[in-house]
């Protein structure tokens, strides 16, 4: 191991006269900007706006569980706050996150090009996306809605009385939003890529933010049908899902979660593919298996596909595609463990450097392989039909996705910051946070898997109170893990007006959005770039520093 070399001691050059930032001025030229890197500015701008709106109904709904009885809201009003934060975490924070901010900044300066193929419908799909934000902010202050995030029928088209058909036009409408987000980015990768930029020469990055997109593209869809048949039914009462007008509600299970299991991959994809590029960087290592970690983001967007069913193994599916579904989705976990293990091997006796990126990226893997392990348990038919519906599965999710999916949006966050804003953060408050948000999060999420072997259901306000104990400690790690999230916030916007200039390169990366200047231009290179050597040189970089 060697000592890290933190981002502070890398003196950087005077900032270049012109940048994507300073060249132009005024709201209008943002809010009209066809600059994929501006147009990432502002998703960036709008999903934090709505993590903190998901982060206030998470803290309500931990306040609630502190003691078994249900003394802080009333059952209808507890429904509604675990309902929005569902519906406003996965639809308007964890989906776009990385692809939107990340994705949007980053892809075409890796593969060479100067910007996104179709400049006009990026920006078309922030607005589609703010439009989306609209209708979820006027269900939320009309009243809030109750069916969960699922919108499970047939209580969400006759039953409730809440705010259901402007919810899920939200969810309807952002979807557009992800379809013409994951088209640009298909279109970009396969005909924008430098000269010499092979599909094997090519950042794991971009290879997960492709194969994130295919899903995308061919699963949104099924979502946006499924949700507009929902408010067909409940306003115009035709008989699609509810039984007593001749539907089927299983029905709207299976297209409902053939979207939303993929949806998962659509939330963890992009996060793997930030690992890759991180684990490569401070290790000094090339990825070990370049092809098979390529190959795996494929293979997890082929078979994320065939494994919807498990979501239905107590819904009166037949006991032969329970069990194919079950098979399935033990299969579906093999590309994953490719990524770990060759993550692994990769930091195997490498120069790790314990800089803030590359501790988000251990936080990564280790909550990211409990969530997996842990979905095996529920992969296994038996074993599910105890713990569905309990807090063991809440826990799953949150494994993978705060775990997973968040932890792997804040590494690359760290990791890029200094490309998209020309400046560097603290590391030390940096790495207080990362540390801050793993500890946090365990003492929240840990407590839930056990409160689900025990039997604990989950969406209930009011419990027995042999549960107390566990529930206040997962109620005790939440305010950490909120001033953990809290902390980057404050010292990112900090370190945009105070923080020292960057470098164009302060990692001593490889890759071309690192032969850019920081931040880099509005057309991102002066004279197209031609590659010439694999992804990850980082032995031949290393000798040239010797």
């Amino acid at each position: 191991m060697q000592t890290s070399h933190a981002m502070a001691e890398v003196p950087g050059p005077a900032p270049q006269a012109l940048d994507y930032l300073n060249a132009d001025y005024g709201i209008r030229s943002w809010l009209f900007t066809i600059d994929h890197k501006r147009i990432a500015i502002l998703y960036l701008l709008m999903i934090t706006i709505m993590f903190v709106v998901g982060g206030v109904f998470a803290a309500a709904v931990r306040l609630e569980l502190l003691t078994p009885q249900g003394d802080a809201f009333e059952a209808d009003t507890y429904n509604k706050l675990f309902t929005m934060h569902g519906i406003v975490m996965i639809f308007f924070f964890l989906i776009p996150s990385i692809p939107a901010v990340l994705g949007n900044f980053c892809l075409p300066l890796m593969i060479g090009a100067r910007d996104l193929a179709f400049p006009r419908i990026n920006l078309l799909s922030w607005y589609v996306y703010m439009v989306g934000a609209v209708f979820g902010t006027f269900a939320i202050v009309a009243g809030g809605v109750d069916t969960g995030w699922t919108f499970y029928t047939p209580y969400s088209t006759t039953a409730s009385q809440t705010n259901v058909i402007p919810a899920v036009l939200a969810g309807f409408i952002v979807g557009f939003s992800t379809i013409l987000t994951g088209l640009n980015f298909i279109v970009t990768v396969h005909k924008m890529r430098a000269p010499g930029m092979t599909w094997f020469r090519m950042p794991l990055f971009v290879w997960a933010i492709y194969a994130t997109s295919l899903i995308q593209m061919l699963a949104t869809p099924v979502l946006a049908i499924t949700l507009l048949l929902l408010v067909l039914e409940r306003g115009l009462h035709i008989g699609i899902f509810d039984p007593a007008l001749g539907g089927d509600p299983v029905l709207f299970q299976h297209m409902f979660w053939f979207y939303s299991h993929p949806a998962v991959y659509i939330m963890i994809l992009p996060s793997m593919g930030v690992v890759s590029e991180i684990v490569t960087c401070f290790s000094r290592k090339q990825i070990f298996g370049y092809t098979f970690v390529a190959f795996s983001s494929l293979g997890i967007a082929v078979i994320g596909f065939l494994v919807w069913g498990h979501h239905l193994f107590v819904s009166g599916q037949s006991a032969y595609a329970g069990m194919l579904f079950s098979l399935l989705s033990f299969l579906v976990a093999i590309p994953s463990a490719i990524k770990v293990f060759n993550w692994t091997a990769t930091l195997y006796k490498g120069k790790i450097s314990w800089d803030t990126p590359m501790l988000y990226v251990f936080g990564f893997i280790g909550l990211f392989t409990i969530g997996g392990l842990t979905g095996l348990f529920l992969a296994a038919l038996g074993l599910d039909v105890h713990l569905t519906d309990t807090y063991f599965v809440v826990a799953h999710f949150h494994y993978i996705m705060v775990g997973g999916a968040i932890m792997g949006y804040l590494g690359g966050l760290h990791y890029w910051w200094p490309k998209i804003t020309g400046r560097l953060y603290p590391e030390f408050w940096a790495k207080i946070a990362a540390v801050n948000i793993f500890i946090g999060f365990n003492l929240t999420f840990f407590p839930q898997f056990l409160l689900g072997y025990l039997g604990m259901p989950r969406r209930y306000h009011a419990y027995p109170e042999e549960f107390q104990v566990l529930n206040v400690l997962s109620t005790g790690g939440a305010p950490v893990l909120g001033v953990g999230y809290l902390l980057p916030m404050v010292y990112l916007i900090w370190s945009m007006r105070y923080g020292p200039r960057a470098s164009a390169n302060p990692w001593r990366a490889t890759g071309l959005e690192w032969t850019t200047p920081s931040p880099p231009t509005t057309h991102n290179f002066e004279e197209v770039p031609v590659v010439t050597q694999d992804a990850y040189d980082y032995p031949a970089m290393e000798k040239k520093v010797a």
